[in-house]
């Protein structure tokens, strides 16, 4: 398998042709795997915004005031605003604003970012990042992957993970097949959209010198089952479950 980017891509304005644009600057080959940091995606997609665009409710100043009493850092109300406007409900509003967003995933201050966003103060990822992936897969005729990058439980340090994925399936699904030793495995799904994530992303670099889309080249799903199941249920996720019951005390 290889992987390497898509060099010398320009910085991304509102209706540029993100496709068009990545077309001009690599052959891409059947098999191939586009992944796209949903960064650029939300650039073209008009997802730039100001924090005045967010006048800020009581509960956004309830949070700010909460998260400034725990950091030590006066916090934004607009900002709170703002994710909360993003979020289909927020599991912790303390230490940190952890969101689930209206297409499922679940992740920090529901994704927004405030850097390398010229000329606005935030930047909101895609409405609908599958739907997103889907219109730039059927303009390149290969699978993608739109990404970004995540925390994760346990452990510190970020890593790619996929927001929105089409012209694959998000999981293979070993279930029904046998370990070397004959034994049917009976729980083993691979979330290979996330593992495609976070292979680009050690190509693409992060900060200033990012290259927002990575080519995947020789890799194969293989003759296994699909599942586009990624974002847990919330009647399968004991750990949303435990979250909402549970106050940050500090």
């Amino acid at each position: 398998m290889e992987t390497f980017a898509v060099e010398e891509l320009p910085e991304i304005s509102e209706s540029d042709d993100l496709a068009g644009l990545v077309e001009e600057r690599v052959d891409l080959e059947d098999g191939d795997v586009l992944c796209v940091a949903s960064t650029v995606v939300s650039k073209a997609e008009g997802r730039k915004a100001d924090l005045s665009a967010f006048p800020a409710s009581e509960r956004a100043e309830a949070i700010a005031d909460r998260l400034e009493s725990v950091t030590g850092d006066r916090k934004d109300p607009r900002f709170a605003q703002a994710v909360l406007e993003e979020s289909e409900a927020l599991l912790t509003e303390a230490p940190f604003l952890l969101a689930v967003t209206r297409f499922g995933h679940i992740t920090v201050n529901a994704g927004i970012d405030r850097s390398n966003v010229p000329g606005a103060d935030l930047l909101l990822l895609p409405e609908a990042p599958s739907d997103s992936a889907e219109r730039l897969s059927e303009a390149l005729s290969v699978p993608v992957i739109v990404t970004d990058t995540s925390g994760r439980p346990f452990r510190y340090g970020q890593r790619g993970v996929a927001v929105g994925w089409a012209g694959l399936s998000a999981a293979r699904d070993w279930r029904g097949e046998s370990d070397r030793d004959g034994r049917e495995l009976g729980v083993t799904v691979q979330a290979v959209v996330d593992e495609l994530a976070a292979t680009a992303n050690l190509v693409a670099g992060e900060g200033g010198g990012g290259t927002p889309a990575v080519v995947v080249r020789g890799w194969s799903f293989g003759d296994h089952a699909g599942s586009d199941d990624l974002f847990r249920r919330e009647e399968d996720d004991i750990v949303r479950e435990a979250l909402q019951e549970w106050a940050f005390d500090g």
